[in-house]
């Protein structure tokens, strides 16, 4: 590795780092990543669930790409896989940049991985500039970030922040009965030569380089998107109890319709919440049980969730004292339950990492904008304990989670020649 004259200055925008960021390296890197649990084309999507035999050839394969002088691969106990490249002075925290590898049980090509390539583009960037940052940075794989093998999501992120969680992570199971702990002990055993990198140490600052997952950009004409922060969500569950009866027989005039009963405060939920007239707010309805679920029996329970979502607290509480003022009443006779699953604070980025984002971002003179995230990240974990930002690069007809999402190519290598740019400022 080259080194030349440190970058000083604040000159985050320094033309040789996003110049020499190789377009088709990463997409190549790109493809060849999919190929891991992906069929014979992009769109055939990706089964490549944490802690499978898949993510662990991918692994194995991510540390053949770094083999010289400067570098040096890690796990932790959590098996996160690090790429650190170490700067001039080795005491320092790094900077950490990156995202994960698996993927749902049927997803596409970039989610997560982009962030993951698009940081081990940067070194390669840095390297061909003969660029040695001040701190060291690292490139991190985490673990289990979708959630979909091992419920809560966000394992590896959420240790590293927290390493007391992990005990508890490692009594979790997936749908066949495997613990988490017996998987994550077979994949750090996949990888046994690593040294062992500890959780919970500082960390001077976080970037995380995503697919947006949603269609706003796109529909704005916009590449890069500067990330403010992440939605706060709440989960609820509501519980509507009425009165089991032939279908036949029952008149109308006597029935305590559970399915009905909800079926009319969801209607009403609905048109409450846009009678807010508030477009950031994300209210849905995504889950319904009925029983006893017989054709011709009336319902006499029905439980349904609901997946609130918003910037601001302030909103999320006005939303869920609606909710409780609508479920005080009867429908059809029915009384209703509410109960509070899950509450996760809106995340707001610090302004010195954003700052560097929408610095890196104006220097590619790309159309941007500011965005919040609807959907969960990493980075939220890595923000309550270091200066931690986003960007966002559009998801062509704004879909995720499936075979067919993709991102032009031109601006995947856009995000990257930014993430770049705002590496080196955090790291110079």
């Amino acid at each position: 590795m080259n080194a030349t004259p440190p970058i000083r200055n604040g000159n985050l925008a320094h033309p040789d780092a996003m110049r020499f960021v190789d377009g088709e390296r990463l997409i190549a890197h790109l493809v060849r990543l999919a190929s891991f649990g992906g069929g014979e084309a992009l769109n055939d999507g990706v089964r490549r669930e944490t802690l499978t035999p898949q993510e662990l050839a991918a692994k194995q394969w991510l540390c053949s790409l770094f083999d010289a002088p400067g570098y040096r691969w890690l796990q932790d106990d959590a098996a996160n896989l690090i790429l650190r490249r170490e700067g001039r002075e080795p005491g320092l925290p790094p900077v950490l940049v990156g995202s994960h590898i698996d993927t749902q049980p049927v997803g596409g090509w970039l989610d997560g991985a982009y962030g993951v390539m698009a940081g081990y583009e940067v070194c390669r960037a840095l390297d061909d500039a003969g660029i040695r940052t001040r701190r060291a940075i690292e490139v991190v794989a985490w673990t289990n970030e979708e959630g979909s093998r091992f419920a809560p999501g966000a394992m590896g992120s959420s240790a590293f922040v927290q390493p007391a969680l992990l005990d508890s992570h490692r009594q979790r199971r997936d749908a066949q009965g495997v613990p988490f702990g017996d998987a994550l002990a077979q994949a750090l055993h996949g990888l046994p030569d690593l040294p062992r990198a500890a959780l919970g140490r500082a960390v001077h600052a976080y970037l995380e380089a995503h697919i947006e997952q949603g269609p706003v950009m796109e529909a704005d004409g916009r590449v890069l998107g500067v990330v403010e922060g992440i939605q706060g969500v709440r989960w609820f569950e509501v519980t509507v109890r009425g009165r089991s009866a032939h279908a036949g027989t029952t008149p109308e005039s006597g029935r305590q319709d559970a399915l009905l009963a909800a079926a009319q405060l969801i209607a009403d939920l609905h048109e409450s919440v846009l009678a807010l007239g508030d477009d950031t707010l994300r209210w849905t309805v995504g889950k319904l049980e009925v029983a006893p679920g017989s054709v011709n029996t009336i319902a006499d329970r029905v439980v349904f969730s609901i997946d609130l979502r918003h910037p601001r607290r302030e909103r999320l509480d006005q939303v869920e004292t609606l909710l409780a003022e609508r479920a005080a009443r009867l429908w059809s006779g029915c009384p209703v339950g509410v109960k509070r699953v899950m509450d996760k604070a809106p995340t707001v980025f610090h302004p010195m990492a954003v700052a560097a984002v929408q610095a890196a971002v104006e220097a590619t003179g790309e159309p941007a904008c500011r965005i919040t995230s609807g959907a969960f990240h990493d980075a939220m974990y890595l923000a309550s304990v270091a200066p931690a930002a986003m960007l966002f690069v559009p998801s062509i007809g704004g879909i995720s989670h499936h075979p067919d999402e993709n991102t032009a190519h031109e601006h995947l290598i856009a995000g990257a020649r930014a993430l770049t740019a705002a590496v080196l400022k955090l790291a110079d």
